[in-house]
């Protein structure tokens, strides 16, 4: 258990670095990303990746190497089955679309369990089998892309803002499965992972866990097909292949080992938004027609890698077992964090023209530069109220004196020391994150807005009316 842990440790700091690198370019390549629509937008598009990484999670670490190939056309199946349910004017409500795509998925997953547990086929027969019929079936259903999703499902999947319905499936989903890990039957799904014999020796109810697991696992499939339909407004038949490709290289990326036994949420969290901004950032080079080639391509190494360093994860793990991935990941994401202000800001700054004509910049003569008006807003830090006499929209400046920026600026500094050097420390011997990390990764988005607000455009005119 204590080598299998320090592994998982070893694989988090892959998508850890792996992820703040992907994000700096993808910043840099694209400011877009950092603006509301743009957050929206990635929301939107990550969310199935997120929720088909964990479908594939519940099976796996259950082990046997029940790995569900078949995640990518039963998300199809069900995406299809929605749209033309809706067309036909049968299912179009929220409720019983939800009830139709978690019934679907749950009972695909029962069927598939109980092969495996009656009739006792290899799981990876099964899924393979699911995975060449459902492909099938979908084509039948809707014989190329096309058709209508619910009206309320194209409002969720427009993007236009970052608190949308899809997002908050997606921290229920995580927020479920951080519960989940603390349950006994999630160690008893992990136990069987390890050694099916021992676990059943141990009183585990192998076949009522193993079924469980799969029941776990269609949840979490229909959710990811809501959240698919949600992004396309229409049905896709041909999207099995690439989200099981995409699902099964998040799931390596992230530490879960396909013989079952390890595996974490945050992991696999890690890993699909690695899989995400890899495509994000590939987009962004613009390769034309061969750009899907391209990011296939990239997965495909991507999992290869993954798979190749299982091998020196026992040797790697020894050299690096003191660096704590969660230490690593506040102060990278610091690092991160300055860039993406940096860039995010850039426009915002003003050069009294005084200043200028000392520098000798011939455009700043003619006028300040003008900032975007709606910065503040645009980082959701404070609501838009009415400007003095012109009857406008304007957005409210934060005023803090000197001496209470360098207050909140040391406690911040000294708190980011301290939890840093702490997480090294216990890190190694708790690897899981506390409640108290996820309120310090809080306090630091909330300082980051706190920053872009006094980066805005008030702040910026009200400094540059103090040059003389």
């Amino acid at each position: 258990m204590g080598q299998n842990s320090g592994a998982e440790k070893t694989y988090l700091l892959v998508p850890i670095l792996l992820i703040a690198v992907l994000t700096s370019t993808a910043v840099i390549r694209s400011p877009s990303l950092v603006t509301l629509p743009g957050l929206g937008s990635a929301i939107i598009v990550a969310a199935p990746i997120i929720l088909a990484t964990y479908a594939l999670m519940a099976t796996t670490i259950a082990g046997r190497g029940t790995i569900d190939l078949a995640v990518g056309p039963l998300l199809a199946f069900i995406n299809v089955t929605i749209v033309r349910l809706n067309g036909l004017d049968i299912v179009t409500d929220p409720i019983p679309v939800f009830l139709l795509a978690l019934g679907i998925g749950v009972l695909y997953q029962i069927l598939f369990a109980l092969v495996i547990i009656v009739v006792r086929v290899q799981p990876i027969i099964v899924a393979l089998s699911g995975y060449l019929a459902l492909s099938g079936i979908n084509l039948v259903i809707l014989r190329r892309p096309g058709g209508t999703a619910p009206t309320w499902m194209s409002d969720w999947g427009a993007g236009e803002t970052i608190f949308s319905p899809v997002l908050l499936i997606v921290l229920l989903a995580t927020g479920g499965w951080l519960l989940f890990t603390a349950t006994t039957f999630y160690s008893n799904l992990r136990m069987m992972g390890y050694d099916e014999r021992a676990a059943y020796t141990s009183g585990v109810r192998i076949y009522l866990a193993r079924l469980g697991a799969h029941v776990i696992s269609g949840l979490f499939v229909g959710l990811a097909a809501i959240c698919y339909t949600a992004l396309i407004s229409s049905g896709n038949p041909n999207a099995g292949g690439q989200i099981t490709l995409t699902a099964v290289t998040a799931l390596v990326l992230g530490g879960v080992a396909l013989s079952g036994g390890r595996g974490s949420v945050t992991g696999a969290l890690l890993g699909a938004v690695t899989l995400f901004l890899i495509g994000y950032v590939l987009s962004t080079f613009q390769f034309g027609a061969i750009q899907s080639f391209v990011t296939d391509l990239a997965y495909g190494t991507i999992l290869v890698s993954s798979l190749l360093l299982t091998l020196l994860v026992p040797i790697v793990a020894r050299h690096i077992s003191f660096v704590s991935p969660y230490a690593a990941f506040i102060v990278l994401a610091t690092v991160v964090g300055g860039i993406i202000l940096h860039v995010a800001t850039y426009d915002s700054f003003v050069v009294a023209p005084s200043v200028a004509q000392a520098l000798g910049d011939p455009v700043a003569n003619k006028a300040l530069a003008v900032p975007d008006d709606n910065l503040v807003q645009r980082y959701f830090v404070l609501p838009e109220v009415a400007s003095g006499g012109t009857g406008g929209i304007g957005p409210v400046a934060l005023s803090l004196t000197p001496l209470q920026q360098i207050a909140f600026a040391t406690a911040a500094i000294l708190v980011l020391v301290v939890f840093t050097a702490r997480m090294f420390v216990v890190e190694a011997v708790t690897p899981r994150l506390s409640l108290f990390l996820y309120i310090f990764i809080g306090a630091l988005i909330v300082l980051t807005f706190v920053t872009l607000a006094q980066s805005g455009p008030g702040a910026a005119a009200a400094a540059a009316g103090e040059i003389p």
